[in-house]
């Protein structure tokens, strides 16, 4: 297979991966409304969940790996003969996928230990409320500042970036590019969910299914062209 090929499949597989380990947490972990219940909550529940909840986490992690795959490939495919693109998106789309992987990382290796402690019934409130500091602060600092934040800035920009190439591409057609910047947009909004914007993170999370579309019929466009 070429470069192509290969950047097709993996528009479609890694889109579909996440979906899949999303539908999968909210069933197990009622993610990611879960993510605003109070610490106490959260502990509990992912605790019950088990080590097959801590590996539906890992899983989730992994995505942003895979994503990190993609961010490399689709570039140089778009516009093989744009050096500067190509460093440029590229740059994005890793940085996209390392501060997700690093926002993630958390829920299967300390999340678990916290839970762990937390519902064991011979510490001290002291212990517990020392966990929920640790957790609040990895909560904030991880999961809002790197995975949220960068993670929705840097995906609507690399999105953007893939979407105007195609404006310049044979092998798609401009609607195609016009379509990419209306979930990109959509992604970027959910950065202002924390500075109270409600309707942030419900725009964030229907652009984030149609990115997931438009990765895929992308992804189809390659193979297919």
């Amino acid at each position: 297979m070429n470069i192509t090929q290969i950047t097709g499949i993996l528009l479609i597989v890694m889109p579909i991966a996440f979906n899949v380990v999303f539908f999968l947490l909210q069933r197990a972990f009622e993610y990611p409304d879960i993510l605003r219940k109070p610490t106490d909550y959260i502990l509990k529940r992912f605790q019950e969940g088990g080590r097959r909840l801590t590996v539906i986490w890992y899983a989730f992690t992994l995505t942003g790996v895979v994503f990190t795959s993609v961010a490399i490939l689709a570039p140089q495919v778009l516009a093989p003969n744009n050096t500067l693109y190509i460093a440029a998106a590229t740059t994005v789309g890793v940085l996209a996928g390392l501060v997700q992987f690093l926002g993630l990382i958390r829920w299967p290796f300390l999340v678990p230990y916290l839970a762990k402690t937390y519902v064991d019934t011979t510490v001290s409130q002291a212990t517990r409320d020392a966990i929920t500091v640790v957790f609040q602060a990895f909560h904030r600092y991880a999961g809002v500042a790197i995975g949220e934040h960068l993670g929705y800035l840097f995906t609507s920009v690399w999105t953007v970036l893939l979407a105007t190439a195609m404006f310049q591409s044979p092998q798609f057609s401009a609607w195609l590019g016009w379509a990419g910047l209306i979930p990109a947009v959509g992604i970027f909004i959910g950065v202002f969910e924390e500075s109270g914007f409600r309707a942030a993170g419900a725009i964030n999370a229907i652009s984030y299914i149609l990115w997931s579309i438009w990765l895929i019929v992308v992804g189809i466009v390659m193979l297919t062209g």
